[in-house]
C-alpha cells in the first residue's frame, strides 16, 4: 500500500524535512524498516504561476529541499514506491538532466552512473546494518534506473 508524504512550499522554502523525520525515525527505532520499502510517494505543494513551464525537477528550491533529504537519508531510495515513478522523480530532483518531448527525461549518462553506484553502495551497507540485506533489492534499484550489475559486483559488497 502506498503512503503519500505531503510536502509543502513552507518546507521546501525552510528545507525542513522532518515530515519525513516523524515518518521513518519511529520505524527504525522498532526495526520496522522492511515495512518501509517501496511503500511512499511524495505529494509536493509548490504553486507556480501558469506562466511557468518548468517540471518540479527544474526548480532550484525544491532540488535544495532533496539534497538535503539525500544528504540525511541517502538510502531513501529504499522506501520509495518505483512502481508510481518516485524513484525517477527523486533521482531526477538528483542528477542533471533534460526533458524530451518525445523520449520524456533525458539523464546526464555519467552523473547518472555515478549516482546508481552512489546509492548502491550506501544502500547495500544500510541493508546489512539493518540485516536485510538482499543482492536482489540493490539489482532491482539499479534496474529500475536503467542499469543492470553483474552479481560478481555485489558479492564484493557482502
Amino acid at each position: 500500500m502506498t503512503k503519500i508524504i505531503l510536502i509543502k512550499q513552507n518546507d521546501i522554502v525552510n528545507l525542513d524535512i522532518s515530515v519525513i523525520t516523524n515518518i521513518i525515525e519511529p520505524k527504525l527505532k522498532k526495526e520496522e524498516v522492511i515495512s518501509l520499502e517501496q511503500t511512499f510517494t511524495f505529494d509536493i505543494e509548490y504553486p507556480q504561476p501558469s506562466s511557468d513551464p518548468r517540471e518540479l525537477s527544474e526548480i532550484s528550491e525544491i532540488r535544495l529541499w532533496f539534497i538535503r533529504l539525500d544528504g540525511i537519508y541517502p538510502w531513501i531510495p529504499f522506501i520509495l514506491d518505483p512502481k508510481k515513478g518516485e524513484l525517477a522523480r527523486y533521482t531526477a530532483m538528483l542528477v542533471p538532466h533534460q526533458f524530451n518531448r518525445v523520449n520524456g527525461i533525458q539523464y546526464n549518462s555519467e552523473a547518472l552512473e555515478i549516482f546508481v553506484m552512489h546509492k548502491l553502495f550506501i544502500i547495500s551497507d544500510w541493508l546489512k546494518k539493518q540485516n536485510i540485506y538482499s543482492i536482489f533489492r540493490l539489482k532491482n534499484i539499479a534496474q529500475l534506473l536503467g542499469y543492470d550489475v553483474e552479481e560478481n559486483f555485489f558479492k564484493k559488497l557482502s
